[in-house]
């Protein structure tokens, strides 16, 4: 039999191009959801939930379409209908909790968030009718966050361009072996250090540290800078490793510096990766709780000093909250305010990685 011939010849396991219509997913679909009930109704609905309702509809439904579909068109289509299935199947299980987390955080949450819930402190001394908000935490969450940035940031770049453009030998390979281990050091650990830390290099140079005994924002911004900075390094590093050589090559041949070439060439062509990667690391650090307790405490009223005194952030705001039968409406706004504001940060992240991404990748 010539090649012609043979691939005139139609497959077996098609059955010689029959497909199903595109109407046959919803009516499969609505047969399973049909037999589930039926199966439900069998058993006794009493204590039926609805989410083993929708397992029985996806079972029932990755079965029939399997068995039709082997049917009328084939063993090769009714296998990709059967794992496609099971890959919708697997995506819808990994959202299902996150919708579900948001859905509970938005109904419980969105009735106590107002104007005056952002606005004001826990004692509500800035409105004549004694409102009660997180304000205050939102400003030490703000403050907090912002100088942990601010300094893990820059170390954290520093520290990656270290490893990619300039290191070799035995001191890169320590830097990155403690890298690795500080990505895995438990929050409150970073957060003991930091108590440990603060008081004792104050009392070296200072000569006393009973002052800094007390906890402070500026703690508690030492103890997530521990957090956010092995973070920031091992993302910034991986962008700058995919930045081809190519363009560092052509900037070489123009006569232009290696570090002239990080900063204009190999830090912008990596921006968008790096921006993203950074407010990954804000994201993750925003909403750490114990190392906060340690260092910061909690407190009822504004504080805009990170030096002195307790300042309280939503994190630390939302356990003290929940802990209070009579306060824990005000829990879950405050947790919703710090989703909000996660959310904010994301999308000005993406603004800002969009205009200074390079020509052609907007």
């Amino acid at each position: 039999m010539s090649l012609a011939t043979q691939e005139k010849t139609p497959r077996q396991d098609v059955s010689h191009g029959k497909r199903l219509p595109r109407y046959f997913t919803p009516v499969a679909i609505a047969l399973a959801a049909a037999a589930a009930m039926v199966v439900l109704n069998g058993w006794g609905t009493e204590g039926i939930t609805p989410t083993a309702t929708a397992v029985l509809t996806i079972v029932f439904y990755l079965v029939l379409s399997t068995i039709i579909s082997f049917a009328v068109e084939g063993r090769r289509y009714a296998t990709d209908r059967m794992v496609s299935g099971l890959i919708v199947t697997a995506f819808i299980i990994a959202v299902a909790p996150l919708i579900s987390l948001i859905w509970m955080v938005i109904s419980n949450g969105y009735s106590e968030l107002t104007w005056e819930f952002l606005t004001n402190d826990r004692n509500g001394l800035t409105l004549a009718d004694h409102a009660t908000g997180a304000g205050h935490a939102l400003v030490g969450t703000l403050l907090i966050t912002g100088t942990t940035a601010l300094i893990a940031v820059p170390l954290g770049v520093m520290t990656a361009v270290y490893l990619v453009e300039y290191g070799r030998g035995p001191l890169a390979r320590t830097v990155t072996f403690l890298v690795d281990i500080m990505t895995g050091i438990p929050s409150i650990v970073a957060g003991l250090f930091a108590a440990a830390m603060i008081p004792t290099i104050a009392e070296y140079f200072v000569g006393s540290s009973a002052a800094l005994q007390m906890k402070t924002g500026f703690m508690g911004s030492v103890a997530l800078v521990v957090l956010m900075t092995p973070i920031v390094i091992r993302n910034t590093e991986e962008m700058l490793r995919i930045v081809p050589n190519e363009l560092r090559e052509a900037s070489y041949a123009l006569g232009v510096t290696k570090s002239r070439t990080i900063t204009k060439v190999v830090l912008r062509t990596a921006l968008p990766g790096i921006v993203s990667g950074v407010v990954i690391a804000v994201a993750r650090i925003i909403g750490e709780t114990a190392p906060l307790l340690i260092t910061t405490g909690t407190t009822n009223v504004f504080n805009w000093n990170l030096f002195t005194g307790y300042m309280e952030t939503l994190p630390t705001y939302v356990y003290s909250s929940w802990s209070n039968q009579a306060t824990r409406e005000l829990a879950w706004s405050g947790a919703l305010t710090l989703i909000l504001l996660v959310l904010l940060l994301n999308l000005v992240a993406r603004i800002i990685a969009k205009a200074f991404a390079p020509k052609g990748e907007k």
